[in-house]
């Protein structure tokens, strides 16, 4: 017996968080007329949620994001759901997406993101039983952005105590690299750099942030710094940070 057909020889349980309660009706009715899924509800909150799953353990967490949520309070959820339950597997309903969310939602643990204005109830169903049997769900528009932001070197904004920027993008990036890890040689290579001219810029660097060694950069970076991804590819010459 395949691992998928094992998936669907008994009901998935399901958690359906959502924040519309007309919209929740609607969907959780829908499901629980399939025979392949045990369905339960809850607020699209973290204290719900999690209340939920201590009561009875689904497979998937279903987060339906509405018009009325935020991106940055649908990601805080998501973030803290998936510290607490990182096994769960987690699918994202939206009524629309753009680069930011599809980055944003994988980075915080979600298996699949499923637009319902372009699909129906079918395909989601088809959703849920592929993330239950260990695979991600992801459209060839969101599979595009989540290989731009896997090939982008990282960018570390580090700030002062009044939120301005203390580095240039350069900067912000070499300091990134060395809190990666990498030496003066990787950082050159993958900046397309010389050796010499990372150093002059981890010189500069340690000169606006008044320390002196790369394990104190490490640690600033730690505690000040506020991550970031920029627009443009390893190597590349020309720098166009994000906004």
């Amino acid at each position: 017996m395949t691992s998928s057909s094992a998936a669907t020889s008994r009901p998935i349980d399901v958690l359906v968080a959502d924040s519309n309660r007309m919209q929740s009706q609607l969907l959780i009715g829908a499901l629980r007329r399939r025979p392949e899924f045990n369905v339960a509800a809850c607020q699209m909150e973290t204290v719900s949620i999690l209340r939920a799953v201590s009561q009875k353990a689904p497979s998937i967490v279903l987060f339906s994001m509405t018009a009325s949520l935020r991106v940055s309070e649908t990601v805080i959820t998501l973030r803290r759901f998936h510290l607490s339950h990182p096994e769960i597997s987690k699918v994202l309903l939206v009524e629309s997406f753009d680069r930011e969310l599809v980055a944003n939602a994988f980075r915080s643990g979600v298996r699949g993101i499923f637009c319902i204005a372009d699909s129906n109830l079918r395909l989601l169903c088809k959703c849920l039983l592929r993330v239950a049997d260990g695979q991600i769900w992801a459209n060839t528009e969101q599979l595009n952005y989540i290989v731009e932001l896997i090939s982008k070197v990282p960018s570390l904004r580090v700030l002062n105590s009044n939120g301005v920027n203390l580095l240039t993008p350069r900067e912000e990036q070499v300091v990134a690299l060395v809190a990666e890890g990498l030496g003066n040689r990787q950082i050159a290579r993958e900046l397309n750099l010389s050796e010499h001219t990372v150093k002059k810029y981890l010189f500069r660097i340690f000169e606006k942030l008044g320390i002196s060694s790369r394990v104190e950069l490490v640690l600033y970076a730690v505690n000040n710094g506020d991550p970031r991804q920029a627009e443009w590819l390893a190597g590349a010459s020309k720098v166009v940070p994000s906004a």
